[in-house]
């Protein structure tokens, strides 16, 4: 049997980032998320976010790739969101996401970071947090 423990900080947007995650949709959503996660085991240990983008910390199994665990997520959620809430607008995720691994003696002060996104976006804005995310971990677009 393979132990491995890798975590993962993946973030990604509402489309046009539209700012459509209003509180209690925002609670709805993510409870339902790590439900639907809990039932394809996918080892989420967190998840949260804003008006109009999701943080999501969690661990990879040996048989998961990022990707995978992305479509799952993303794909089975907007489906869900669609079917069974009452939103002004359709939801639509962005296809693009962020995704960086996390050492293990940092994955409370991520798991903190996530858990406080309400109270962290009284003093930074989304363009402003992406910006800092580019830069810090070094992430540049290339033309195929």
């Amino acid at each position: 049997m393979p132990y491995i423990k890798i975590w993962i900080h993946a973030v990604w947007t509402v489309k046009n980032r539209e700012k459509i995650l209003e509180k209690g949709v925002r609670e709805e959503i993510f409870n339902h998320i790590l439900q639907n996660a809990k039932e394809k085991g996918i080892l989420i240990d967190v998840v949260n976010g804003h008006l109009d983008h999701v943080h999501c910390l969690f661990r990879l199994k040996n048989d998961q790739t990022i990707q995978k665990i992305m479509q799952l997520i993303k794909g089975e959620s907007a489906f869900w969101i669609n079917r069974n809430m009452n939103l002004n607008q359709k939801l639509k995720w962005q296809d693009e996401y962020f995704a960086v691994s996390v050492s293990e003696s940092q994955v409370e002060k991520v798991r903190n970071y996530i858990k406080n996104q309400e109270e962290h976006h009284r003093k930074k804005s989304f363009d402003e947090e992406y910006d800092q995310f580019i830069r810090k971990y070094g992430f540049h677009t290339y033309e195929g």
